[in-house]
């Protein structure tokens, strides 16, 4: 290449510089403003908000990535996290929110949020993190967020069944509880496709029929499992069926297991032994069943493991002594 090519090449990058750098310029702020009417949608929507959080501060006069609750990425300048948890805020959810295409962390704990969540939501591919808990919020639960990994509606008035197939679409998910509602559906088979769960959390809602099926034993990642408050009891056998027994293998399945809660349904039968051979089980929540079985003395087992809780209550167990709510033969 010759002196006077590598000179036309250098006056036309001089030349064109200018004119990435202001399309560039463009761009990002035309990406911001779609941010900002997208939050200004969400203030609009709010129709109490008694500590003036939003109303003061929320302003088109200063930049969007200085409002409370809000952070943008370094990289982009975008909205990647939402943070208006326990601000005693009152509204619904606008379908502008589908706008913030950059979103990765959403809080909206601890407020008075009611309504359905609008279609538009389900545009938040980037989602990493949902919490919600705490609302008022009803419909259908969102799914198809492909890089979620924590979502907690719980204490909310979501009802009916839990989709199957919505577990297809969270594939990274690590944490769910959808405790505190009103769900009535079946343990969804589709929630075993889940194999990066650590958390399940179904607790006191109308949940019924068999307790667990063997395909839990995919979930090995498994450290709490709160299923109490509810109406399992179940049917068929303990192997590759539900049932109304607590299954034989559970624990065997499930080594990194910490936190179990079945209290509260219609549970029959014998505590499985393997429960007892548990090493890092810390809590044991089984109180107001129908376990009738006397208990074995491999309880004593627990007692030197890594047990701090252990709830037996009204299970009509029997044992030679109760201590604290607890049998002991």
């Amino acid at each position: 290449m010759g002196n006077v090519t590598r000179f036309i090449l250098a006056l036309m990058m001089v030349m064109l510089l200018p004119h990435f750098v202001v399309s560039f310029s463009i761009k990002t702020t035309t990406d911001i403003n779609i941010d900002q009417s997208a939050l200004l949608a969400l203030k609009a929507y709010i129709v109490s908000d008694p500590q003036k959080m939003l109303k003061t501060n929320w302003s088109a006069a200063t930049s969007v990535c200085n409002w409370i609750g809000v952070t943008c990425g370094s990289r982009h300048q975008r909205v990647i996290a939402l943070n208006l948890s326990s601000m005693l805020l009152t509204g619904t959810i606008p379908s502008q929110i589908g706008n913030l295409s950059f979103l990765t962390s959403l809080d909206l704990m601890s407020n008075s949020f009611y309504g359905s969540l609008p279609d538009q939501f389900t545009n938040l591919h980037r989602l990493k993190h949902i919490d919600l808990s705490w609302n008022n919020f009803y419909g259908e639960i969102p799914y198809s967020f492909p890089k979620l990994q924590y979502l907690s509606l719980r204490n909310n008035i979501f009802a009916g069944e839990i989709r199957s197939d919505m577990f297809e679409h969270l594939p990274r998910l690590q944490v769910l509880s959808l405790s505190l509602n009103k769900l009535s559906s079946e343990i969804p088979m589709g929630l075993f496709k889940c194999k990066e769960l650590q958390v399940i959390d179904f607790g006191y809602n109308r949940m019924m029929g068999g307790i667990l099926p063997k395909e839990i034993g995919n979930l090995t990642m498994l450290r709490i499992l709160r299923l109490g408050g509810n109406m399992f009891e179940g049917r068929g056998i303990a192997i590759g069926w539900y049932s109304s027994q607590i299954p034989s293998g559970l624990f065997e399945r499930l080594p990194k297991l910490q936190r179990l809660d079945l209290g509260g349904n219609k549970l029959s039968g014998k505590i499985p032994l393997g429960l007892f051979n548990s090493k890092e089980l810390q809590s044991l929540i089984l109180d107001s069943n129908r376990l009738e079985e006397i208990l074995p003395k491999e309880i004593g087992n627990l007692t030197m493991s890594m047990l701090e809780v252990l709830d037996l209550d009204n299970s009509q167990l029997k044992g030679k002594r109760k201590t604290g709510g607890c049998y002991f033969s």
